[in-house]
């Protein structure tokens, strides 16, 4: 019997990706894979040789950047998929219902991470993929790819929170159990995050370079760029909460 829900680990770990992009396999025909994840041979080739089986194949992207959505063209090529969500062949609208041999799983609206971000919730087991809006350890995701970012992303949060899941399966990090207590604490620590940047600002500290300095000290250089493009978002959030 194929297992209801099925994960493959690509190859890239790192520290934005802990360890790796997790590609989910959903039901077995119809198949829905969520996330084909990087461009990476090996990767592909396990996804492919997976649902070779099935006749009716549907890749979901829940954003486009590259260590989720890169595969996506050639898998497709490979499976005769066709490719759904934010860079892919066809658009996702939210609350789009795509069907797998398991139950449906529905498209739900998060920008946060990404302007354009989808979760894809699975009512069938209270369970939601959850892509980059929540990692599978620590409390925090990056939210600074555009201003506007921090609202929508609380928003977000409380979309999830909504729909009473019991657990979330990360594109990063092992599924979480959890998952009421875990939205909660993302949701504190961005809250913090943003009290922290208010009280720089509130101490005289000026820009996004010395704030992220003072919040987060040293930095690796990549790192310290994302987090400073983090802290604009803080600072668009703030003056719209003025």
């Amino acid at each position: 019997m194929v297992p209801l829900v099925r994960s493959f680990l690509a190859p890239n770990p790192g520290p934005l990706t802990l360890d790796g992009t997790r590609s989910y396999l959903v039901g077995d025909d119809p198949v829905a894979i969520i996330d084909p994840g990087p461009r990476i041979e090996s990767h592909i080739s396990a996804l492919a040789e997976a649902v070779r089986p099935a006749s009716e194949i549907v890749i979901l992207l829940t954003h486009a950047h590259d260590d989720h959505a890169a595969a996506s063209a050639r898998l497709a090529h490979r499976t005769g998929g066709s490719v759904h969500g934010p860079g892919g062949d066809h658009d996702l609208g939210d609350g789009q219902v795509i069907a797998t041999s398991v139950g449906d799983l529905v498209a739900v609206a998060t920008p946060g991470h990404a302007r354009r971000h989808f979760c894809f919730h699975h009512p069938d087991t209270a369970s939601i993929f959850v892509g980059d809006l929540i990692m599978g350890k620590g409390d925090t995701t990056w939210t600074g790819e555009y201003l506007g970012a921090v609202a929508d992303y609380l928003r977000s949060l409380d979309r999830l929170d909504a729909l009473a899941p019991r657990t979330l399966h990360p594109a990063h990090g092992p599924p979480i159990p959890d998952a009421a207590a875990t939205i909660a604490r993302f949701r504190a620590h961005r809250l913090e995050r943003i009290e922290q940047v208010r009280r720089a600002v509130a101490t005289g500290h000026a820009g996004a370079p010395a704030i992220a300095r003072h919040v987060y000290g040293p930095l690796p250089p990549k790192i310290r760029t994302m987090a400073e493009a983090g802290v604009d978002a803080i600072l668009d959030y703030l003056s719209g909460a003025e």
